[in-house]
């Protein structure tokens, strides 16, 4: 979809990304093996891009809209959608807490069956949740923007994300 607003074609991209990296990390935790304690290592390479979204894509992205998006939906009285995505952001922070350290734990050669078994049922619930809140976004959040962002504010917010 295409945008008018230079914040909407940026959280666009960024969501198109991370749908490509959730689909990747989902299907491989549909197919992951783990035999006598070793993971594949392609999981593994797919763990480390996935601690990484989680600890700085995810905050960098939920920040910036809290901070600077959600009060001006606010403002022109779509508070309400601004509520929704902010508790979705809350729930998915919350599972994203749960999974770091299990991520970690592949990382560091220590994660036991058990481990592994809550680290896919955390990676998974993650996936759904953030497919349903990206698609949310998409439908309402990025056309809302285009509405309520004048061409100076667009400007100044999206140098102020691209240098976040």
């Amino acid at each position: 979809m295409s945008y008018q607003r230079l914040v909407s074609q940026a959280l666009d991209d960024e969501h198109r990304a991370n749908l490509d990296l959730l689909g990747r990390v989902e299907q491989a935790f549909a197919h992951a093996p783990f035999r006598d304690g070793v993971l594949d290592p392609a999981l593994v390479g797919m763990v480390r891009g996935l601690g990484q979204h989680l600890r700085h894509d995810i905050g960098r992205h939920f920040d910036f809209e809290e901070r600077e998006l959600f009060p001006l939906l606010e403002a022109a009285g779509e508070g309400d959608i601004a509520a929704l995505l902010k508790e979705e952001h809350d729930a998915i922070r919350v599972v994203g807490t749960e999974v770091l350290p299990l991520l970690d734990r592949v990382d560091a050669a220590t994660l036991d069956r058990a481990g592994f078994d809550a680290l896919k049922r955390g990676v998974l619930e993650l996936v759904e949740r953030q497919l349903a809140h990206i698609q949310k976004e998409t439908m309402a959040l990025l056309p809302m923007l285009d509405d309520v962002l004048d061409e100076a504010m667009d400007r100044t917010l999206a140098m102020a994300y691209a240098s976040s």
